[in-house]
């Protein structure tokens, strides 16, 4: 058997060894969802609900301990780790749960005498939940539960960074009281991942990942009629209009860009300014930038933790120089964050300006508290630069003015549009990404469709 290993960005520790589940495991536990859910699909929503209700005030009950957990696995700072399962953790499964009764509801067709005609929403039968590390419960959320309250059985594989949260999936819901089978996790290396989404027992597979990752998901679906949703990457753009609150946008695309060390795929990772408010938006943003606390992320005063692993830091500076190299200027002083470490995943947050797309650093996602900002001339500058992209997750736009921003929503490429707010996801409405940021939608009661099958009911009635 492997061992799988997760190393701590804190201080480079050995946090959490775990065995990878072997052939006999991953054969078990697919014959088990498969049997339990023919079982579970028959309780009432209200018995689900209860249930995952439950689980999520376990996760509520232990919120420090796993925050505390989540810091030493991924490097977050303690101070908001555990706000993962208080607020969007909390938010999300609790709408999702709400809304499952309206979201499963038998769709009615037009009357016609005779005949009794509608459309039933099944469950498809085992979904396959293949969850990042940067947000693994906001990540995990999205499916599990909807997934869970459809009828479904779920079968959740973890990164390997963050192992211990599938282990409190599954603690919750023995809280809870969730039959055996229904919930389930497993820890595979990548060939294994391939293998389970290849295998007949699996309906459904819900990826959030790489681009990368994606493809090789989408490979591995391409043998099955089945299909995938897939949360991938992103370049995340704001445009910063002329007549917007500079003080909101900078203080609000500041945290966009820097928050979990930028290690998010709907984190802003570039800003567009209106030349008349650029250099003013560009100095009180390199101000708020400096106020960060670069280190140790278990001290409750460090507001900026360790990047996930040295090699994404590398990744970054690399960007950076290539850019600096090119007419790029770095506008942040390392020195005045004196936890920033060549070598290793300690690293400093940074603006760059002079800036264009010729750079990888305005078109490559970055992963890391780094974010470019350009000048343009107007709303149509601002429009084509936004689109020019290979992703389409969210985009922002900082103004005052709501019908513009209306009218400039529906030029942009994006699976979610913000004005004056950015990298959050609002749990009633879709969440869902264009181009290489990838397809299908969790979220919403739209994200109940992609969990079920339509089934038509067409009875006809003997007088």
């Amino acid at each position: 058997m492997t061992l799988q290993k997760t190393i701590s960005p804190i201080d480079g520790s050995v946090y959490v060894e775990r065995m990878l589940a072997d052939a006999v495991a991953v054969e078990n536990a697919l014959n088990k969802a498969v049997v339990a859910q023919k079982e579970w699909r028959k309780t009432s929503l209200a018995e689900r609900a209860a249930v995952c209700l439950k689980a999520v005030e376990y996760f509520l009950d232990n919120a420090d301990e796993i925050g505390l957990e989540l810091t030493w696995q991924m490097g977050r700072p303690v101070r908001y780790t555990a706000n993962e399962i208080r607020k969007g953790f909390q938010e999300r499964a609790k709408y999702m749960i709400s809304v499952a009764e309206t979201a499963l509801s038998d769709v009615e067709v037009e009357e016609i005498p005779g005949f009794k005609r509608f459309i039933r929403r099944d469950p498809l039968g085992v979904v396959f939940v293949v969850a990042p590390w940067n947000y693994p419960y906001l990540t995990s959320v999205n499916s599990v539960i909807p997934a869970i309250m459809s009828g479904n059985a779920v079968i959740l594989k973890h990164a390997q960074q963050t192992p211990l949260c599938a282990e409190r999936y599954a603690a919750a819901f023995e809280y809870a009281g969730l039959p055996e089978g229904v919930f389930q996790y497993l820890h595979l290396s990548h060939e294994q991942v391939a293998q389970v989404i290849g295998d007949q027992r699996v309906d459904y597979v819900a990826f959030t990942g790489s681009v990368e990752g994606g493809h090789a998901v989408q490979q591995a679906i391409n043998a099955r009629f089945i299909v995938g949703g897939l949360e991938l990457g992103g370049k995340d753009p704001a445009y910063v209009r002329a007549d917007a609150n500079l003080a909101d946008a900078v203080e609000n695309l500041v945290d966009g860009s820097f928050f979990n060390s930028g290690q998010s795929c709907c984190g802003i990772e570039r800003i567009y300014v209106h030349k008349d408010i650029y250099k003013e938006f560009v100095a009180e943003f390199v101000k708020l930038t400096q106020t960060y606390k670069l280190g140790d992320p278990l001290d409750q005063e460090t507001t900026l933790g360790p990047m996930v692993r040295t090699a994404a830091a590398d990744f970054a500076k690399k960007q950076i120089d290539e850019a600096v190299a090119q007419g790029a200027t770095a506008l942040i002083d390392t020195d005045l964050f004196p936890s920033h470490q060549a070598g290793t995943p300690y690293f400093a947050p940074q603006v760059l300006v002079n800036v264009d797309h010729s750079m990888e650093i305005m078109t490559e996602e970055t992963f890391a508290p780094v974010v470019g900002i350009m000048s343009v001339r107007d709303d149509n500058e601002a429009i084509r630069l936004m689109n020019d992209s290979q992703y389409g997750l969210t985009a922002s736009i900082w103004t005052s003015d709501i019908d513009t921003a209306l009218v400039l929503g529906e030029q942009v490429e994006t699976g979610t549009f913000f004005m004056n707010r950015c990298d959050y996801l609002d749990p009633a409405l879709a969440w869902t990404g264009v181009k290489n940021s990838g397809r299908g939608c969790t979220l919403s009661t739209i994200g109940y469709e992609a969990l079920t099958r339509p089934k038509s009911f067409h009875l006809k009635i003997n007088s």
